[in-house]
C-alpha cells in the first residue's frame, strides 16, 4: 500500500510539473521569438522608411553604405527590391549571400509587395535552424514601390532559449526531487497507524485462537482519523479479550461447579441400588447412572478444553520419552481388560516437544481413549513417534471401523460424532480438546484411514531449542 500511495502521490506531483512546465517552456519560446522579430522588425521598416527618397530619386547609392554597416556590425544580410522584384543595390546582400530567387525569400518579397506586412511566423524551437526573414513594403504616397528584405540568423536566439529550457528543466527535476524527499515520510507517517493496525488485526486473530492476552495498538501518531481509529481498535481488542475471558472463565466455572452435584447424584443413585424392587423402576434406575456417568465425563472434557483454551499459549518442553511411555504404560491396563494390545515405537531418542503444561498427556489421553474405545477386541493400537521435518509426530493407530473421508474433515468438530458410533459412549470432544492444544503448541493434527481399516491420528509437534534430554 506504501508503494501504491506512493506512486500516486508521485504521479500527481510529476503531472503538476509537467503540467506547469511545458506551458512554461513554449511560453519562454514565444518571448524569445517575439523579441527577436520585433527587434528585426524594428530595423527592417527603418529601413523601408529610409529607402523610399533613393528610389524615388533613382539614387540607390544614398542607402547602400548604411545597408553595408548594418550587415558588417550585426552580421543580417539586407536587401531593396523594386516593385517588380529585382533588386535595386548591389553589394551588401548579394556579397552575403542573399538570393531573391530563393523560395523563401520570394514569397515574403511578394507578400511584401502585395502591401502585407511580416507575421512572426511559427514558433521558434531549438532545433529548428530557419532563418527568420522579414519583407516590409515601401510605400510612396500609399503606393508600394518596393520591399526590404532582411534574412536574420536565430542561431543567438535558439541558443538563449536552450539555456532557458534546460533551466526549467532543472527547476522541474529540482521541484520533483523536493516532492520525493516529502513524499515518502509523510506516506510513511499517514501509513504507519495502518501497518501498525494490520500488525494488530493479526496478532489479535492469533490471540483468540491460541487465547494469549490481547495487545493493544497504542496511539503512534499519524492523521487525526487514523489515531481515532487506533483508539477504536483498542476498545474493540479490549472488549473481545474481555468476552473471550468471561466465556472461558464460565466454560470452566460451569464444568467445576456443575461436577459437586453431579457427584452427589450419582451417590444417591448408587444408594438406591438393590432397594428398587419394581423392575421398570430398576431398568429406569440402570439408565439414570449411565446417563449421570456420561454427564461426568462431558463435564470433564469440557473442563479439559476450557483448561486448554486458558493455557494463555505459554509452552514449556516435556520429555517425550517419558510423557508417552507413562501414558502407554497406564492404558495398557484399560487395553488388557478390553484384550487389546498397546505397542509404543520410536522411543529413546530423548527428544523434548513444546506443549502448554500437561498438554501431552491431554493430548495422548484423548487420543488413546478413543482408540481404545473403537478398536476391535484381540487387535493392538500402535503408538509410533517419528521426526520429520525437523517436528516430532505422533500417530496413533487403531483397528476399529474408521471413518469414512468425508467425516475425516469433520472429525475435530465440537460434539461431532459420526453416525456409526452413535452407540459408542463418549461426547464428540476428544478430538476438538486435541485441536485446540495444537494450535496452542504451533502443532497441527491429522487425520487418516491407513490400509488395512482402522484410523490414524497423528500430531506434530515443534521441538523444544535444547532438543535432547540431558
Amino acid at each position: 500500500m506504501r508503494v501504491r500511495l506512493q506512486a500516486i502521490v508521485l504521479t500527481l506531483v510529476a503531472a503538476l510539473v509537467f503540467g506547469l512546465g511545458i506551458p512554461l517552456a513554449l511560453s519562454v519560446a514565444a518571448s524569445v521569438q517575439l523579441d527577436l522579430f520585433l527587434d528585426r522588425l524594428t530595423d527592417t521598416s527603418r529601413f523601408a522608411s529610409l529607402a523610399q527618397r533613393p528610389l524615388v530619386e533613382n539614387r540607390p547609392d544614398l542607402i547602400v553604405d548604411e545597408l553595408r554597416r548594418y550587415t558588417e556590425v550585426y552580421g543580417v544580410p539586407v536587401a531593396i527590391a523594386d516593385q517588380d522584384g529585382e533588386p535595386v543595390t548591389r553589394g551588401p546582400g548579394e556579397a552575403i549571400g542573399m538570393d531573391l530567387k530563393d523560395p523563401v525569400v520570394a514569397s515574403h518579397l511578394q507578400e511584401a509587395l502585395a502591401g502585407r506586412r511580416s507575421e512572426p511566423g511559427p514558433l521558434l524551437m531549438p532545433w529548428n535552424t530557419e532563418p527568420l526573414v522579414l519583407a516590409e513594403p515601401i510605400l510612396i504616397d500609399g503606393e508600394v514601390r518596393g520591399a526590404v528584405i532582411t534574412v536574420s540568423s536565430t542561431g543567438k536566439a535558439r541558443a538563449d532559449l536552450l539555456w532557458w529550457w534546460l533551466l526549467i528543466a532543472a527547476g522541474a527535476v529540482l521541484a520533483f526531487g523536493f516532492a520525493l524527499l516529502v513524499a515518502v515520510p509523510v506516506v510513511r507517517w499517514i501509513l504507519r497507524p495502518v501497518r501498525r493496525l494490520d500488525d494488530a488485526t493479526g496478532a489479535l486473530v492469533a490471540a483468540v485462537v491460541s487465547g494469549r492476552e490481547v495487545k493493544r495498538v497504542e496511539e503512534s501518531g499519524g492523521p487525526p482519523e487514523l489515531r481515532q481509529l487506533e483508539r477504536s481498535f483498542d476498545r474493540m481488542a479490549a472488549s473481545v479479550d474481555e468476552a473471550l475471558s468471561a466465556q472461558r472463565a464460565f466454560v470452566a466455572d460451569a464444568s467445576h461447579q456443575l461436577r459437586n452435584p453431579l457427584t452427589a447424584l450419582k451417590i444417591r443413585l448408587g444408594n438406591l441400588d438393590g432397594h428398587v424392587d419394581d423392575d421398570l423402576a430398576a431398568a429406569d434406575l440402570e439408565a439414570a447412572v449411565v446417563d449421570a456417568k456420561r454427564l461426568n465425563q462431558i463435564l470433564d472434557e469440557l473442563l479439559s478444553l476450557a483448561r486448554a483454551e486458558a493455557s494463555g499459549g505459554e509452552l514449556v518442553p516435556v520429555g517425550l520419552d517419558e510423557v508417552v511411555g507413562a501414558r502407554v504404560a497406564d492404558w495398557t491396563v484399560v487395553g488388557a481388560a478390553r484384550d487389546i494390545s498397546l505397542v509404543a515405537t520410536g522411543l529413546g531418542g530423548g527428544l523434548r516437544v513444546l506443549t502448554p503444561a500437561r498438554g501431552l498427556e491431554v493430548v495422548l489421553d484423548a487420543l488413546l481413549d478413543n482408540a481404545l474405545k473403537f478398536t476391535e477386541p484381540g487387535t493392538e493400537v500402535r503408538v509410533a513417534v517419528s521426526v520429520v521435518a525437523g517436528k516430532v509426530e505422533i500417530a496413533v493407530r487403531d483397528h476399529g471401523p474408521g471413518l469414512r473421508d468425508d467425516e475425516l474433515d469433520r472429525a475435530a468438530d465440537r460434539f461431532w460424532r459420526s453416525t456409526a458410533h452413535q452407540n459408542v459412549p463418549g461426547s464428540g470432544l476428544g478430538l476438538a480438546i486435541v485441536t485446540e492444544i495444537m494450535v496452542r503448541s504451533d502443532g497441527s493434527l491429522r487425520l487418516g484411514s491407513p490400509e488395512g481399516g482402522g484410523l490414524e491420528v497423528t500430531v506434530t509437534l515443534p521441538v523444544a531449542a535444547s532438543g535432547v534430554n540431558p
